[in-house]
């Protein structure tokens, strides 16, 4: 992967400057390069990541990982059924997976009951929809790579029989 992706994946806020500094070229090269990246879609959007846990807002979000087994597509594998999937605005994202099942998503809702309304009366009930799965997230410790909350040092009690 080219120098200035790599920067720009570890913190999209690092100035253009250090950027050029870093890789060796010059402002333009890699306000150029940037441009390009966001013209063909390398890059697709910058984005923060936020720690759910301290923000104090009374609204709740509830996120799942829900497996899906699906039946695919004659021509178009699973490409036709994924699109159909993540084209509802409750699935954040959509994976497709080796193993016991085929995508993975993750879905939010506002709380367990919107998530499992979506699952029964939206996804379930698609064709080609074999089964799914739903794990309902609890709590997060390290996301895209960032931890999120670190751990006190904590000293473990003597034992003694």
């Amino acid at each position: 992967m080219d120098e200035i992706l790599e920067i720009l994946a570890k913190d999209a806020r690092t100035p253009v400057e250090d950027i050029a500094k870093l890789t060796g070229r010059s402002v333009m090269q890699v306000k150029t390069a940037i441009r390009q990246y966001e013209k063909d879609g390398t890059i697709v959007q910058y984005k923060t990541v936020i720690n759910h846990e301290l923000v104090k807002s009374p609204k709740t979000i509830i996120r799942a990982l829900i497996e899906v087994s699906v039946t695919p597509q004659k021509d178009v594998g699973f490409d036709y059924v994924a699109e159909r999937i993540y084209s509802f605005p409750e699935v954040v994202s959509c994976y497709l997976v080796s193993g016991a099942y085929d995508l993975l998503l993750i879905v939010e809702g506002e709380n367990i009951q919107t998530v499992a309304d979506f699952v029964a009366s939206k996804l379930s009930p698609m064709e080609h929809v074999k089964g799914t799965t739903t794990h309902f997230l609890l709590k997060k410790y390290k996301d895209d790579g960032q931890i999120l909350k670190k751990l006190h040092n904590r000293k473990r009690l003597n034992i003694s029989y």
